[in-house]
């Protein structure tokens, strides 16, 4: 009788490890992860905030897992290139992605990214928010987000410079026109610097680019803050009201970041670098060095961070539809 518990209970464990599960129930981890250098695919140029923040996450994920952490940056098409490299790459947990909302958006914008964002990938961690902020000249007339929305009349658009076409800064720009009946007009540029170059000098009279590009010039007094992007003011900018607390009732539109595997890589992979980068994002000095980046830190479960992108996803592609955005 004693040989036969002995046996059932040695078959118990088993089946539970089969399930991915250890006997006490916690999530079986793979001892073997890692054994060899791991690569983040950042879908940017190097120095954007994007690059910054994976190198800042490499660089600790390594003393954590022990092993090296690379960092590639594959950009080109909004990021498209760089995604599909990792779509196509082993779901071993040694290829990862970092990305931004630019993910979410390029289903609605691309007709043909060569991968599916939803069936491609395994979402690991959101790791980060950074909201946008509405910004005038220092010596505008428009002094808050009701001027503005007053001048942006049919007939005579208001014209607001984005970091480029397909951005979150630009759709941020739409949604507040469809939200409140504005008449705003998109002048796309080449990244947030150029555009706030030219807002900063008067020939645009009204920008929409990254909280952490824009608070430099906005502590200089060479911009004035007209309101932020995001659910809750931004750490960086806590004097700025949201678009939401300044009447526009349910606007919100915070870019993420985060990491992702290809699909089919192993879930007790996949916890494994989120408790780590977890860990990491909690650390105080972590979390300083972000803030002062105008990053506001996060951390989310694999199945939290999939749904978000999934809503953005679709969130997004009813914007672009609507507006007419394509890019191919």
């Amino acid at each position: 009788m004693i040989r036969l518990l002995r046996r059932l209970s040695v078959l118990s464990a088993l089946a539970l490890t089969a399930c991915g599960n250890s006997p006490s129930g916690e999530p079986m981890t793979d001892a073997s992860y890692p054994a060899h250098p791991i690569t983040i695919v950042v879908t940017f140029p190097p120095g954007g905030g994007t690059d910054l923040l994976a190198r800042r996450i490499g660089a600790s994920l390594q003393e954590q897992l022990g092993q090296p952490v690379v960092v590639e940056n594959r950009p080109g098409a909004s990021g498209n290139i760089g995604a599909r490299a990792v779509a196509e790459a082993p779901p071993d947990g040694y290829t990862l992605l970092m990305v931004n909302s630019s993910f979410a958006i390029n289903p609605g914008v691309y007709r043909n990214l060569g991968f599916d964002p939803r069936r491609d990938f395994a979402a690991v961690i959101n790791v980060a928010f950074v909201p946008s902020v509405f910004v005038t000249p220092a010596a505008s007339a428009l002094r808050n987000l009701d001027d503005a929305l007053e001048a942006a009349q049919p007939g005579k658009p208001l014209p607001f410079a984005s970091c480029g076409n397909g951005t979150p800064q630009h759709l941020a720009g739409e949604m507040l026109a469809r939200a409140t009946g504005a008449a705003l007009q998109q002048v796309p540029y080449k990244g947030c610097g150029p555009a706030l170059t030219d807002v900063t000098a008067g020939q645009v009279p009204l920008g929409i680019v990254t909280a952490s590009s824009a608070a430099p010039l906005i502590a200089a007094g060479k911009l004035r803050a007209l309101a932020v992007t995001s659910p809750k003011r931004s750490p960086l900018l806590p004097q700025v009201a949201t678009v939401a607390e300044q009447g526009v009732k349910d606007y919100a539109l915070d870019q993420w970041h985060g990491l992702l595997a290809p699909a089919a890589t192993p879930p007790a992979v996949i916890d494994r670098i989120n408790v780590a980068v977890a860990r990491i994002m909690q650390r105080p000095d972590v979390q300083v060095a972000l803030r002062e980046q105008g990053f506001t830190p996060a951390t989310s479960t694999p199945a939290a961070f999939q749904s978000m992108i999934r809503a953005d996803i679709d969130r997004y592609a009813a914007l672009t539809e609507a507006i007419g955005l394509r890019a191919d």
